[in-house]
């Protein structure tokens, strides 16, 4: 698997990855062609069906590594992955349209609400932990570290800092060129909730569901500054800088597998989730075996793209909830 797979997002909204293979034929006891058939579903090359996942770009990476894992053990299988932003992948599984939705923060109250309402049981999967990082472009010689109260300064609606030199003293008197996830984005919602309070971003910020957007805006603004999620900085290291931020301790902390593991980078280290529909997992040999395979491979899968697994012990029991609701 190659580390490049987070360009191909591209700019598209509706990316789905379309993983499948036709199987070799084989002939039955009289000789007659099969293409693999068996009588139950499933083929001699492994599950035959299609499972639908949709949501997050900052967990795509990872259900991308195991959709490619998933379709060389089963051929005839089909995964479709799209991303449509953590809000958007759960309007789709609300409206009963995915078998798995992703996110990268926990479910809202009101989606549970309407869930319930569309009589839709499901059951929330914890697979990797992320720590959001903040980066600016490799020319800026003077950003540091950034406090959170300066963050505040730089994004909320009633802050004040509209250049470089609002920030802190000696700073260019340049104006800040922001780059932010767009609303339908979980990655937008938690930041919105440890940084600005529940405030909405209102101040000048080109907004987009595309990690990809936001790593372009910067590497071609001097005076830009976005945040997304820390695979996204391994993947563009080279052409973006990292920027350290001051926890709520006044340690100066930056983003790596030890400080989003241990805690101390925060607030900006979170969970990442996908949640499963009981339905699907039941009725669906498919999309049963393709979660099976997101929990079995998910700790690989977010080392191999730069975001940290958590305990063994939480995959393990992960995979005796889902053999459970069979």
């Amino acid at each position: 698997m190659k580390m490049n797979r987070l360009a191909k997002i591209g700019t598209s909204l509706s990316v789905a990855l379309l993983l499948a293979a036709c199987g070799n034929e084989s002939t039955d006891d009289n000789g007659a062609e099969t293409n693999g058939d068996t009588s139950d579903g499933e083929t001699s090359e492994g599950i035959a069906g299609s499972v639908q996942v949709d949501g997050s770009s900052t967990v795509f990476p990872i259900m991308e590594g195991v959709a490619e894992e998933f379709s060389i053990a089963n051929p005839e299988a089909r995964a479709t992955i799209g991303v449509s932003g953590t809000g958007g992948g759960m309007e789709k599984f609300i409206a009963g349209e995915t078998d798995l939705t992703n996110a990268s923060r926990p479910m809202k109250e009101e989606e549970a609400e309407m869930l319930e309402e569309a009589g839709i049981e499901y059951t929330e999967f914890k697979i990797a932990l992320d720590g959001l990082s903040v980066v600016v472009h490799p020319d800026n010689d003077w950003v540091d570290y950034l406090t959170l109260d300066e963050l505040y300064s730089i994004w909320a609606e009633e802050g004040d800092a509209d250049t470089w030199a609002d920030v802190r003293d000696g700073w260019p008197d340049e104006e800040i060129r922001l780059f932010s996830p767009g609303t339908d984005s979980g990655t937008y919602d938690y930041f919105d909730e440890v940084i600005l309070d529940g405030d909405q971003i209102e101040r000048d910020a080109s907004l987009s569901e595309d990690d990809n957007v936001l790593v372009q805006g910067v590497q071609g603004s001097p005076n830009g500054l976005a945040y997304f999620g820390y695979a996204y900085y391994i993947e563009n290291q080279d052409t973006v800088k990292i920027v350290p931020i001051e926890n709520s301790e006044g340690e100066v902390v930056t983003p790596s597998s030890e400080t989003v593991q241990d805690g101390t980078y925060e607030p900006l280290s979170r969970p990442l989730f996908v949640y499963v529909k009981h339905e699907s997992i039941k009725e669906n040999e498919t999309a049963y075996e393709f979660a099976k395979y997101t929990l079995e491979m998910a700790a690989d899968m977010a080392t191999e793209v730069g975001y940290v697994p958590v305990e063994d012990a939480v995959y393990e029991e992960s995979l005796e909830t889902l053999e459970g609701l069979r």
